[in-house]
């Protein structure tokens, strides 16, 4: 059970609902970390008084520093100064929600002084999982994901010793403010139209992955390298309610799901008590009130990322690094409105076909990879 946590990416969706379940629980804060929002996370130290605050932005660290200069906490600046972050030595948890490939060599540096990981950040995963997954088993560190499905699979397996019982994980998806759309339909959306999900409340780009599918698709390729499975026994099904939030198939037959309301706070919460359960001051689920629960299979032709994901997950390698990389750079191109919406995945499907993919790479392979995929989409 958590003590003493770390936040990296604390003025975030997530990072500020993990602030609500710490000030709940009555955990201490040893350090948070942000990019650029400086009024943010002046409010979050002079709240939770922090040890350390870390901008990303070398400016807004200057600014935040003059800003906190009648509290103890010390500010630090640039990307670097997130592994000290990570590496607190008050901090027993790790909570990495930062966004993108930021999140791999802080996570790393966590994992090798053997803190708890709490993963929100998937692209760790997706980009340099084996080496994640490896460095954990060598550290004797726990990684419990906070995604609201890799906790679900995490909770329904938490009775399964041999994996080999395992024959199916069942990511479960809304689907996205376009579901049912054709391509076409889907290609005429806009920023404001991808941003109205319409179940969660998250930043906007995870949302904008949740609108093309290729936020199930990370999530397919995390869940491979968590548990350790290959892309076959791993599949994705629409569930537009968001109540049942995955589910485990196993091998005679029996079906266990993990059923909650769309709220980010009971799987960070679970994520902090484990692997106990603390009380949750949000009413539970009410069945007698939910909507009816309906399951479909997902459409890879309206919504190519999704088969975009599960290609790179087969082909293995660098080739997760690059689709991450590439979609990345495509998202952000999609939300400064200068490219349309099915550009994103003809945009990762050129840095697909045009990267050669390195097999069993090193962090610095899968670093390169990473940079070659955002070059190529940006060219």
């Amino acid at each position: 059970m958590a003590n003493t946590i770390s936040i990296l990416g604390s003025t975030g969706s997530i990072g500020r609902q993990t602030l609500d379940v710490a000030e709940q629980m009555g955990l201490r804060l040893a350090a948070l970390t942000a990019h650029s929002s400086v009024e943010r996370m002046e409010a979050q130290c002079r709240r939770f008084q922090p040890e350390l605050a870390v901008m990303t932005d070398e400016d807004a660290a200057k600014d935040l520093s003059v800003r906190l200069a009648d509290t103890g906490t010390k500010v630090l600046g640039g990307f670097a100064a997130l592994t000290e972050a990570a590496t607190h030595p008050a901090a027993d948890t790790v909570v990495t929600a930062v966004v993108g490939m930021v999140g791999l060599k802080p996570t790393l540096a966590a994992i090798r002084e053997k803190k708890r990981i709490a993963l929100a950040n998937k692209e760790t995963l997706v980009c340099a999982g084996e080496l994640v997954m490896d460095a954990a088993d060598a550290a004797g560190a726990e990684i419990v994901p906070v995604d609201s499905e890799h906790s679900a699979i995490f909770q329904c397996i938490q009775g399964c010793a041999d994996r080999r019982e395992i024959k199916r994980l069942i990511l479960t998806c809304s689907g996205g403010p376009f579901y049912g759309m054709t391509y076409e339909e889907a290609g005429k959306m806009t920023r404001a139209d991808a941003l109205r999900h319409p179940n969660w409340s998250m930043g906007p780009k995870i949302t904008v992955d949740c609108a093309t599918l290729m936020n199930k698709g990370l999530e397919v390729i995390e869940a491979m390298r968590l548990y350790r499975l290959p892309l076959s026994q791993v599949d994705v099904m629409i569930h537009r309610q968001s109540i049942v939030h995955s589910l485990v198939e196993y091998r005679d037959g029996a079906v266990l799901a993990q059923l909650g309301t769309p709220d980010m706070h009971l799987p960070i919460r679970y994520a902090m008590t484990y692997p106990k359960r603390g009380e949750n001051p949000a009413p539970p689920l009410d069945l007698l009130h939910c909507p009816p629960l309906t399951f479909a299979k997902p459409d890879r032709e309206s919504f190519p990322c999704l088969r975009l994901a599960e290609e790179a997950a087969g082909a293995g390698g660098t080739a997760c690094a690059v689709l991450n990389g590439a979609n990345e750079e495509a998202v952000k191109l999609f939300l400064a409105e200068k490219i349309g919406f099915q550009d994103i995945p003809r945009l990762v499907a050129k840095a697909r076909m045009e990267i050669p993919v390195v097999q069993s790479p090193s962090l610095e392979e899968i670093l390169e990879a990473d940079r070659a995929a955002r070059a190529c989409v940006l060219r």
